[in-house]
């Protein structure tokens, strides 16, 4: 049976501030995904501590503004990204001056492989929908109670999917090429984005519970299904 499930308008400025939020947050994940990264035999990349976050953003528009308006901040943050990878690329493709010197460390550094992007990309989509549609169905049913289940179960289903479809891509280009070796690859980053999430959900749900406050349309909505979805 369905529950009461509440949601605020998009009017206010604090939407477009998470849709930024978001956007930049995927963007330099992507450039941080640049440079390798050991902490002791653990092998990562720069951005792993940033693309965690572009899902507890995700998370908070979810809960706090529908379907969606979550689907707006994850198409346009994906629309964002590919445009920077195609600046990127057409910037290191330009005759540099002959005083310049970074061209070499210009292309190593935003010249990612077109098939990192492409997974990185393809995962954030796929992934952030699956998180959005996850959260906003179980909020449908569970109205305000409820909210870390809701957390933990869109991410799961989210990081998932995502990892799952950027690590079938990304292992042709790294060099991975047998079954155990990509099954520990998948592994890991799943359980380290969705241990990052599930860590930080007490600030998720304090930062949600703060939106909710300071929006008035949210406990203004009294149906089950809101303009913002």
């Amino acid at each position: 049976m369905s529950a009461m499930a509440r949601y605020a308008r998009v009017g206010s400025f604090r939407y477009p501030i998470l849709v930024a939020i978001m956007a930049v947050v995927l963007i330099l994940s992507n450039i941080g995904a640049s440079k390798g990264v050991m902490f002791g035999p653990i092998v990562t990349d720069g951005g792993f501590f940033l693309f965690p976050l572009a899902y507890i953003v995700g998370d908070v528009l979810s809960e706090v503004y529908g379907l969606k308006a979550s689907r707006t901040a994850i198409v346009t943050s994906f629309a964002l990204s590919a445009f920077a990878a195609l600046c990127f690329w057409i910037i290191i493709a330009l005759p540099a001056a002959e005083w310049y010197e970074g061209q070499e460390a210009l292309a190593a550094t935003l010249g990612a492989v077109p098939l990192i992007v492409v997974a990185s990309l393809l995962g954030f989509l796929v992934g952030q929908l699956a998180n959005a549609t996850v959260m906003v169905w179980m909020k449908k049913r569970q109205g305000e109670r409820g909210l870390f289940f809701r957390l933990l179960g869109s991410t799961g289903v989210g990081e998932f999917l995502d990892t799952l479809i950027f690590c079938s891509i990304a292992a042709q280009v790294i060099g991975i090429g047998d079954i155990p070796t990509f099954i520990n690859y998948v592994v890991v980053g799943f359980l380290y984005k969705t241990g990052v999430e599930v860590v930080l959900a007490p600030v998720t749900i304090w930062v949600i519970g703060q939106i909710k406050k300071r929006e008035p349309s949210y406990y203004a909505a009294a149906s089950t299904q809101s303009p913002a979805e």
